[in-house]
């Protein structure tokens, strides 16, 4: 995979060198590459931002700035898309087919944005590696935007399956919003997301969680692929994780459940299980009512109704 990321501060970004996502680097899993906004400005100052058209507080980064790098890191040459509606909600907003009239820009743009939000596997990816990757069809580029949908571990997981991404850290005001519309009318696949309802100086922080949960669910990135397995928002139907616990059983005057060293893995499965559905009605009930009440064990279904909860229907519901 290779990652490109945009940023005003790209410093920032050399804490990516450290831990698993550093040593993944450096075994060629993934390619991660920060550049310099400002790199692509032409005046003294090396100015990205005006202020904004309407009045208002604050300034909002330059549309031609953006659009200079994003064109030269996806390959794209500079055309007019006067028919994009500039307000549209980007998620909601067809692909342009800008292909017919520009073979060399996309390849195939219908098949990279789509209403699912999928991403074509890495299985395609050749043995080459990161090099030469600049189509748009294997690109996905995405803006962290606090107004925009919420980022969840799908996301993380769908996006896992592509082989570039370019990721844009937007400061100040935010970028103009016509940015991320034009590149979607041009056949790229662009998404934006908040990682939660919180407002952050840059984009940058949130560029990093994103990676993070992303990168992780690679092929040979972790040690021990199974520890992501049963993590909390994994699978189809998603719960908190239980709580982990290990040696000394006893520590601080505080023991750990005896069910856990009981030696019966039956029960200690059952016992974090049940743990799972507690903790989960408890602290996100609104992941128990997305379960499906079919895929649900006969173990499962009593715990939610000791729990309080009605499941003889298609889905859960608090009684």
């Amino acid at each position: 995979m290779l990652i490109d990321i945009v940023s005003v501060f790209p410093e920032y970004f050399s804490v990516l060198d450290l831990s698993l996502l550093g040593k993944a680097q450096s075994k060629g899993l993934v390619e991660v590459r920060a550049h310099n906004l400002r790199d692509w400005t032409h005046d003294v100052h090396h100015s990205v931002d005006d202020t904004p058209v309407g009045g208002g507080a604050g300034m909002v980064m330059k549309p031609a700035v953006w659009a200079e790098c994003l064109d030269e890191l996806l390959g794209l040459e500079p055309q007019d898309m006067p028919q994009v509606d500039p307000t549209a909600e980007l998620w909601d907003e067809p692909v342009q087919d800008s292909a017919a009239e520009n073979p060399g820009d996309a390849a195939n743009p219908g098949d990279v944005a789509n209403p699912d939000n999928t991403v074509d596997s890495a299985d395609t990816a050749d043995s080459a590696g990161t090099a030469g990757i600049t189509d748009v069809a294997d690109t996905v580029l995405i803006f962290p935007n606090p107004s925009a949908p919420l980022f969840t571990q799908r996301d993380a997981t769908q996006l896992s399956h592509a082989r570039h991404l370019v990721f844009g850290c937007g400061r100040y005001e935010g970028y103009d919003a016509r940015v991320p519309r034009y590149y979607k009318a041009r056949g790229v696949d662009v998404r934006e997301y908040s990682i939660g309802d919180y407002v952050l100086n840059g984009g940058e922080v949130a560029v990093s969680v994103m990676l993070e949960a992303i990168t992780r669910l690679l092929p040979g990135f972790m040690g021990n692929p199974e520890s992501i397995v049963e993590e909390s928002y994994t699978g189809s139907n998603a719960l908190l994780e239980h709580l982990q616990y290990t040696r000394p059983t006893t520590w601080r005057g505080i023991t750990v459940p005896d069910v856990l060293t009981s030696g019966d893995h039956g029960k200690v499965d059952r016992y974090r299980r049940d743990q799972a559905l507690a903790r989960t009605a408890d602290i996100r009930p609104d992941l128990i009512e997305k379960l499906d009440c079919v895929a649900l064990s006969k173990a499962d279904r009593k715990t939610l109704i000791a729990l309080g909860w009605e499941v003889s229907g298609r889905n859960p519901r608090k009684l």
